[in-house]
C-alpha cells in the first residue's frame, strides 16, 4: 500500500456501508483531496455512486475472481495520483466464499492491502453492546487492523455521545443520524445506478453529514499511519505476451454504454485497452446504428427496464444483426444476452422484440433465478479461445431463457462456487457468444487476449476484402 487508505466494512449487509462510503468520499473531495475509490466483490451498482462523488473510476477488488496479484495490481493502478483511497467492503467483514475461511471476503482484501478497517454498525436500539461488537471484531483476527467504528442510524447527538463513552477496543469515529427520507432508490437488482434520479443534493447532503458527524481528521490519521508500515506493491498487470500484443495494429471494439448497459468490470476494460484496443462507446438506446468497429462487447445492465426503447430502436437492432451476419465477433453478458434474444418478456408479461440473434425469449420473474460465483470451462472452440479454457465469474439475475436448440446452449460447463452444482449454459452460434455469466478476466487473461485476436482477425479479413 503506497497511499493512505481506509476500508469501509460492516458487521453485515444493509448496515449502511455505501452511505458511509459516499458521504466520506464526498466530504474528502470537498476538502480538496483526490480520492481513489474501490468496491470489494462483484457489485456494479455501488461503484456508480463512488465514481460520481469521487470523480474517478471505481475499480472492483474481488479475491475469489481475481486472485491476490490482480487485486494488488488493480489497487496500485487505481490509486495512482490519489491523496487517499477508500474501499467499500462486501457483506459483513468476514463473509466470503466459504463459511470456514476468508476466501473472497472483505477481510482477505484488507489483509492483502494492509488496509485499516472502518467498521460500520447499525446502532438502532444499542448502547453498551457496541463495546462487545468492537471487541469481537477487533480480536477475531489479530492480523487485521480495525481502526475504528462508524455508528449508523444513531438516534441523536446524545445517543452518539453515549456510544462514544463506552470502553471500546477501537475508537468511534462518529455516526450518521437516522434519515429515512434520504436513502438511495432501489429496485430488483439493488440500487438504481447513480445517474438515475439521484440528485446532487442527496449526495452532497450525506457529504455534509460526514463533515458534521465524523471525526474526519482522526480517520485521515488512521489512514496515513497505516502507510508507514506497508510494503510497496509491485505492479505486474502487463505480461510480456500482452506487451507484444499491444504493439500490433489497433482494433476497435464497440462497447454498449447507456442507461440500459453499464455493468462492466473496469479491470476487463483496462485489459482490452492494454492489448491495443480502442473502446468505442455506443448507445443501443439512442444511437441509430453501430459505429465503425471490429467487435462488440455488450455488458450487463437493465435492458428489461428500458425494453420498450430498445425495441423501438429498430435501426440499431438491424445494425447489430447485420454486423453479426458479416462475421463480426459479438460477446454479450447477462443484459447483453437478453438484448440479443428474440424477445424480452418483462415482469408484467409485456413482450418487446429484440435483436433476434438468439432464438429464445428472455423471461423476467419476480423470483431471483441465480446469484453467486461460478467457474466456467468452455466445451467448444469460440472467440474466447479453444475448448477447455477456464475462468471465473458471477451471476445475478431475475430472468431465464425459454427453451432453444439444446446444442447451442452447451458452450459453458458451469460449476457453482457454493454447493459445487454443475450446469450447462452459454449460447454460441458462429461468431456470437452470449451468456448470463459476468466474467472477470483477471481469472484468466487469455480470454481477453483471445477475444481481441478474434476482433483483429475480423479487421484483417475486412481489410483484405
Amino acid at each position: 500500500m503506497t497511499v493512505p487508505c481506509l476500508l469501509i466494512s460492516g458487521v453485515s449487509s444493509g448496515v449502511g456501508k455505501t452511505t458511509v462510503m459516499v458521504g466520506l468520499a464526498h466530504a474528502l473531495r470537498t476538502r480538496g483531496l483526490t480520492v481513489a475509490v474501490f468496491k470489494c466483490g462483484p457489485d456494479y451498482l455501488d461503484p456508480t455512486y463512488h465514481r460520481r462523488v469521487a470523480g474517478r473510476v471505481c475499480h472492483n477488488l474481488d479475491g475469489w475472481m481475481m486472485g491476490r496479484q490482480a487485486v494488488l495490481d488493480t489497487f496500485e493502478r487505481g490509486s495512482r495520483g490519489a491523496d487517499i483511497a477508500l474501499i467499500e467492503g462486501v457483506m459483513g467483514l468476514f463473509d466470503g466464499a466459504s463459511p470456514t475461511g476468508e476466501e473472497g471476503s472483505t477481510a482477505e482484501i484488507a489483509k492483502w492491502l494492509g488496509a485499516p478497517v472502518v467498521l460500520v454498525v447499525d446502532v438502532s436500539g444499542m448502547a453498551r453492546t457496541i463495546a462487545a461488537v468492537a471487541h469481537g471484531f477487533a480480536s477475531f483476527d489479530r492480523n487485521l487492523a480495525v481502526a475504528g467504528l462508524v455508528c449508523n442510524r444513531v438516534g441523536s447527538r446524545g445517543h452518539l455521545s453515549l456510544l462514544q463513552q463506552t470502553v471500546c477496543a477501537a475508537p468511534i469515529f462518529g455516526g450518521f443520524p437516522k434519515a429515512p427520507n434520504e436513502t438511495f432508490p432501489t429496485r430488483h437488482l439493488g440500487l438504481h445506478a447513480a445517474n438515475e434520479g439521484v440528485s446532487n443534493d442527496l449526495l452532497s447532503g450525506w457529504g455534509q453529514r460526514a463533515e458534521d458527524w465524523f471525526d474526519i481528521d482522526m480517520m485521515l490519521r488512521s489512514a496515513t499511519d497505516a502507510v508507514a508500515g506497508a510494503s510497496t506493491v509491485t505492479p505486474a498487470l502487463a505480461s510480456e505476451a500482452r506487451e507484444d500484443l499491444s504493439k500490433r495494429p489497433t482494433c476497435r471494439i464497440g462497447l454498449a454504454w447507456d442507461d440500459a448497459f453499464s455493468f462492466y468490470y473496469e479491470d476487463n476494460l483496462a485489459r482490452l485497452e492494454s492489448l491495443g484496443v480502442e473502446l468505442v462507446r455506443f448507445s443501443p438506446l439512442s444511437d441509430r446504428e453501430l459505429p465503425d468497429v471490429d467487435g462488440l462487447y455488450l455488458g450487463g445492465g437493465y435492458p428489461e427496464v428500458f425494453a420498450r426503447r430498445l425495441s423501438e430502436n429498430r435501426s440499431m437492432r438491424a445494425s447489430i444483426e447485420m454486423f453479426a451476419a458479416s462475421g463480426g465477433p459479438v460477446y454479450a453478458e447477462c443484459g447483453g444476452l437478453m438484448y440479443l434474444t428474440r424477445m424480452i418478456v418483462d415482469f408484467s408479461g409485456s413482450r418487446f422484440p429484440m435483436v433476434g440473434l438468439i432464438p429464445a425469449e428472455a423471461i423476467l420473474s419476480e423470483k431471483r433465478r441465480a446469484l453467486g460465483y461460478v467457474e466456467v470451462e468452455t466445451q467448444a472452440d469460440s472467440l474466447l479461445g479453444p475448448a477447455g479454457i477456464r475462468f471465473r465469474g458471477h451471476e445475478y439475475r431475475y430472468s431465464s431463457l425459454s427453451e432453444i436448440d439444446g446444442d447451442r446452449m452447451n458452450l459453458y460447463r458451469i460449476k457453482k462456487r457454493r454447493g459445487g452444482t454443475v450446469t450447462w449454459e452459454g449460447y454460441q452460434v458462429d461468431n456470437v457468444v452470449a451468456t448470463y455469466v459476468h466474467a472477470h478476466w483477471a481469472s484468466n487473461p487469455e480470454v481477453a487476449e483471445n477475444f481481441v485476436e478474434a476482433c483483429r482477425d475480423f479487421l484483417n479479413r475486412e481489410c483484405v476484402l
